[in-house]
């Protein structure tokens, strides 16, 4: 019987003390040098990872403007800098993580000073280091929204994504959805835990969950419900545009309508305009692969 990794974490300040919106499992993971260093292996079995970045290099129209700039909250080890890259963008990436940002450094090293990606160490919560309207465009990938506590914490990540990007620009977004927890053994009563903590603890929302994932005894995320995610986006200041089902496997969209693809559905990618922006012109869509 094989044994958890081991996950060396640097110590935790106490919980009255921890960053607004990092609960203290998402802390243990912005932490953890072994996390860090397995993050690429990781990924590169995850066909979600894959997807998503088919979808960047799709939606995003090329540039060349020296200056563009793409955001990518929770940017991890940098994988969107070389598609970004590509169509002409440079990538801020932005990550709590000291160890992944680290890694990330190294995704540019090779490339003009130009090109080579910015990198911030950053509270996704609290970004008033970043001017209002420095980047085209906005991406928070693979379940990183998730990773924030507190509804109210979440709306203030995409109301700073919304304050970032210029007129015109965009946010894509995956996010994981609440139901699918009905298709796993005991997600049935998970899913009751969850909502009954949620009526009677202000600070919990229905569809938190604390689970062992990948050494960490105590990760947190948070999937969300069609309508919740619709209403956050809308509270915060964007238009959605398109949001698509994906199946459980996170390979593909799910052949579903709403009815069914909200039940069924292992996540949603969304891609939204900001609303005070109606007006500019249409950008591409995403379409079933």
């Amino acid at each position: 019987m094989s044994k958890a990794p081991q996950v060396n974490i640097r110590v935790r300040p106490p919980d009255w003390k921890l960053p607004p919106g990092v609960a203290p499992g998402t802390w243990d993971y912005a932490h953890s040098d072994s996390i860090a260093d397995d993050y690429e292996a990781f990924l590169a079995s995850t066909p979600l990872a894959q997807l998503d970045l088919s979808w960047l290099t799709d939606l995003l129209p090329k540039t060349d403007r020296p200056a563009a700039l793409v955001a990518d909250l929770g940017c991890g080890t940098g994988r969107t800098a070389e598609p970004l890259r590509q169509l002409g963008y440079r990538l801020l990436g932005i990550d709590l993580s000291q160890q992944m940002l680290s890694h990330a450094a190294r995704q540019g090293a090779t490339w003009s000073t130009a090109q080579r990606p910015l990198l911030v160490r950053a509270n996704l919560v609290t970004l008033d280091c970043l001017a209002d309207g420095c980047v085209d465009h906005a991406i928070c990938l693979f379940s990183t929204l998730g990773m924030v506590r507190s509804r109210s914490h979440r709306r203030e990540v995409l109301r700073q994504a919304a304050r970032i990007v210029r007129p015109g620009g965009q946010l894509l977004l995956h996010c994981h959805n609440r139901w699918a927890a009905l298709r796993d053994p005991g997600g049935a009563a998970h899913l009751w835990r969850s909502w009954w903590q949620a009526r009677r603890d202000p600070a919990a929302d229905f569809g938190d969950r604390t689970y062992a994932y990948r050494g960490l005894p105590n990760m947190y995320l948070h999937s969300f419900g069609r309508r919740e995610l619709l209403l956050d986006l809308k509270a915060s200041g964007w238009r959605v545009q398109r949001m698509v089902p994906l199946r459980i496997e996170g390979d593909r969209p799910l052949a579903a309508g709403w009815f069914m693809g909200g039940l069924r559905a292992g996540g949603f990618m969304v891609l939204a305009g900001r609303t005070a922006d109606t007006g500019h012109a249409a950008r591409p869509t995403l379409a079933a692969k």
